[in-house]
């Protein structure tokens, strides 16, 4: 049960998100379980877009935590901070692009999981309450 107490002193937002994150991620592996015709490619480019989605969600967690101490300077802050996460994400993209090694548009549908955790929050957020036993 250390596990749960673990989770339980976790930004319960962002525990959310993540398993939102995740749950959308083996939803696509499995539909692309049947559909890919390029199985490793295909689970590769997915969870490297799941991941950056994760990490995209603990930066904009740090962004957001930092401009509200900041007043003044918030919306300048929030504004770079998009900035960056979508300089990384195209970056890969055109990295997996045009080396090939990567699927490009799989890769995008990962780090879509960072949007679709928005409408599975309240999902996340029951399921959350049931482990958690509140």
């Amino acid at each position: 049960m250390k596990i749960i107490e673990g989770l339980k002193r976790t930004d319960r937002t962002l525990l959310e998100m993540y398993l939102g994150q995740l749950l959308f991620g083996i939803v696509c592996q499995l539909a692309g379980f049947f559909l890919a015709k390029e199985q490793g490619r295909y689970a590769a480019s997915l969870w490297l877009g799941v991941l950056f989605a994760l990490v995209a969600g603990k930066h904009m967690a740090d962004t957001l935590d930092r401009a509200l101490q900041q007043g003044e300077n918030a919306a300048k802050i929030v504004t770079r901070g998009y900035i960056f996460r979508y300089a990384v994400i195209l970056l890969v993209l055109v990295i997996s692009a045009l080396t090939e090694a990567l699927n490009p548009l799989v890769v995008f549908l990962g780090y879509m999981s960072l949007k679709v955790t928005a409408y599975l929050q309240p999902l996340t957020h029951k399921l959350l309450l049931k482990v958690f036993h509140e």
